[in-house]
């Protein structure tokens, strides 16, 4: 970063001159901005996983971002594109990024170019901006077939038998089920606690996803998701027999002391017990697979499109529409031959 500008503080007698550094003014920028997510609501996960992912970039760029050119964000969105990081996740770095610098040009502009000399411009442009939909869009991977859900379900209701502790074993089996049968992310179910399940309302009880994602700079979006498929039952049994034996709290899918498990670890813990089952990874899904598994299932069997929008909470049917099956939605020449 270049050296401190000085800033004249006008309004007394003797002008008085403070000199900004440059690394100290945009820590004290981050820590407004960071601070301005939890006055829009944010759930505490979102914030910290945001706030990690700006201070990477920041510093992949290496100068402060009133100084970051087109090219900065091109070196560095490319470096990530080269080391096989997903379109998902350069995407993620360059929209948080775009954010703080939006916040920049709205709050410290004037202060920024008296300070620095610097007219705030977004270096972010349509050339650098990874495209939402792309060959690793939701719609491209099928997810499992409702056999092979079936089939890692029987896997992990066995494993509950002989698993050396109980009590992990039979939450894994809940908290998948639970992922597959109410659609939900894994950001939202690691924030479910014991009062969210409300087995008294409707025909079969529901889930209130209090912190539930919304669109970006929206805050939480909170829904009622009907426990469906059994999904009740289970979740009696483990509010009953299970939770029990985690410490007390309020958390509903605990781990061994009690506290939230981070979405990390759902992803890990569910690579684990695929390795564990033995098969092959071309058969291996993730917690998201689940969730596009819950859509494409339930449109298979004819919902109606706009109660899977309302039980995924998508904003708009469009987006739920990604999450029908990819074969339905991409037909092969004989399923074309056929149809003719």
């Amino acid at each position: 970063m270049g050296a401190g500008r000085l800033q004249v503080i006008q309004g007394q007698t003797a002008p008085v001159v403070r000199t900004l550094d440059p690394a100290q003014f945009q820590a004290e920028c981050v820590e407004e901005f960071v601070a301005s997510w939890t006055a829009r609501g944010f759930s505490g996960v979102t914030i910290v996983k945001d706030a990690g992912v700006l201070e990477r970039m920041l510093v992949a760029l290496g100068r402060p971002a009133w100084e970051v050119t087109a090219e900065d964000v091109d070196r560095v969105v490319g470096s990530m594109a080269s080391q096989g990081r997903a379109a998902s996740t350069r995407r993620h770095y360059v929209q948080t990024f775009k954010g703080f610098h939006r916040f920049l040009e709205v709050r410290k502009a004037t202060e920024i170019e008296a300070a620095f000399g610097i007219r705030l411009r977004c270096p972010v442009d349509e050339f650098n901006a990874a495209r939402h939909v792309g060959p690793e869009s939701v719609a491209e991977l099928a997810p499992p077939t409702p056999e092979r859900v079936d089939g890692f379900f029987d896997f992990l209701k066995q494993r509950i038998a002989t698993a050396r502790k109980y009590g992990p074993a039979a939450r894994d089996y809940a908290l998948f089920r639970t992922l597959y049968h109410a659609g939900v992310r894994s950001e939202e179910t690691v924030m479910l606690d014991w009062p969210d399940a409300h087995f008294e309302r409707g025909p079969f009880g529901k889930l209130h996803v209090r912190f539930g994602k919304g669109a970006r700079t929206s805050g939480p979006r909170p829904r009622w998701v009907p426990m469906l498929d059994g999904l009740d039952l289970v979740l009696r049994w483990f509010v009953t027999d299970v939770r029990c034996r985690f410490p007390e709290s309020p958390v509903l899918f605990c781990d061994e002391s009690g506290g939230r498990l981070a979405a990390g670890t759902i992803r890990n813990r569910l690579r684990h017990l695929m390795g564990v089952e033995g098969r092959p990874e071309a058969d291996w899904f993730s917690p998201h697979g689940l969730r596009r598994a819950c859509a494409t299932h339930f449109y298979e069997r004819g919902v109606d499109l706009v109660a899977i929008q309302q039980l995924l909470g998508h904003w708009t049917v469009s987006s739920t529409m990604r999450y029908k099956n990819p074969r339905e939605l991409h037909p092969t020449g004989e399923k074309l031959r056929v149809a003719c």
